[in-house]
């Protein structure tokens, strides 16, 4: 990527690990200032216990050629949102890409299980995690980001509208907290449309996320070894293509033709041309319906 996006400022909420730290990581490559927000810190772990901080994410966004800055925001805390909101505008008087990847669900999905019997306390947290955090980072971000035409608003969730609509997502909590998501990329498109700024809501494929090669005991060199337990994980990504994704929609100057859709990393790399880090392009989500979901064997030759 070159550097497009210098003198613009991003923020990624939730950039700790996953999905996020690959777009931070991508976004400074394009020279941007990216905000990392999380509650992970060298100093303080959240409920997750995982080891990955924001200030490693910051780390490796200047390493790439950005301005890396971790600030610990808890999402679901008004005032800490509303701080970080007037230091971004205080330090740098704009915002020009807003990133909502926040989730923390994982270990409270309990999938397979109908709502029923599943822990309501469980539940809605899992819903306050994923869709709360998303509205009150929105709530107080937006008037920086509208102060200038072209602002781009990122709404992360787990699967495309077209599939989430027509497949139950393994958890009643899980299946209305990632298509809520959607929803709140297209009505923030219509709110921010008078004003020259897109929102979108971007999924990402299968991701070789931290969690999930620890999940099947790899690592990002060695992840091939794990089609042999799960063959369908051929079709797998790295989250840096996700955040070639989202670069490339900050880095087109008609990114408004995109407003209210949600969108694919594998849909996106086929319009810009963008790979993944080894410089193939998984196409995850008609993989999924083409092949997984039919029950044929796995098999990603024409899709990646």
């Amino acid at each position: 990527m070159s550097s497009n996006l210098k003198g613009k400022v991003a923020l990624v909420a939730g950039g700790t690990r996953g999905a996020g730290r690959g777009i931070a990581v991508e976004l400074g490559a394009a020279g941007a200032t990216v905000y990392v927000t999380g509650r992970t810190t060298r100093e303080t772990r959240s409920e997750y216990d995982r080891p990955e901080t924001i200030e490693e994410t910051a780390e490796l966004v200047t390493a790439a050629g950005g301005h890396g800055i971790a600030v610990q925001v808890d999402h679901l805390e008004r005032e800490q949102v509303k701080a970080l909101v007037d230091r971004v505008s205080r330090d740098h008087g704009r915002l020009d890409v807003l990133v909502n990847d926040i989730w923390g669900g994982e270990l409270l999905a309990q999938w397979e299980t109908p709502l029923w019997r599943h822990d309501l306390d469980a539940g809605l947290r899992l819903l306050r995690l994923a869709i709360d955090t998303h509205i009150i980072t929105s709530h107080y971000a937006l008037p920086l980001l509208f102060e200038r035409p072209g602002g781009l608003v990122v709404e992360m969730t787990d699967g495309t509208k077209d599939y989430n609509d027509a497949n139950y997502r393994v958890s009643f909590f899980y299946d209305h907290a990632k298509s809520a998501v959607i929803r709140l990329g297209f009505a923030q498109a219509h709110e921010l449309r008078p004003y020259g700024c897109a929102a979108v809501t971007l999924t990402p494929g299968w991701l070789r996320s931290e969690m999930m090669l620890e999940h099947y005991g790899v690592t990002e060199a060695t992840w091939r070894d794990a089609t042999a337990r799960e063959p369908h994980f051929v079709i797998s990504e790295t989250p840096r293509y996700v955040g070639r994704a989202v670069t490339a929609l900050a880095t087109d100057p008609n990114v408004l033709r995109w407003t209210g859709q949600s969108l694919s990393s594998g849909q996106l790399a086929r319009e810009y041309g963008f790979t993944d880090v080894d410089g193939s392009q998984p196409d995850c989500w008609r993989y999924l319906v083409e092949v997984q979901d039919p029950g044929k064997p796995a098999d990603a030759t024409g899709y990646r």
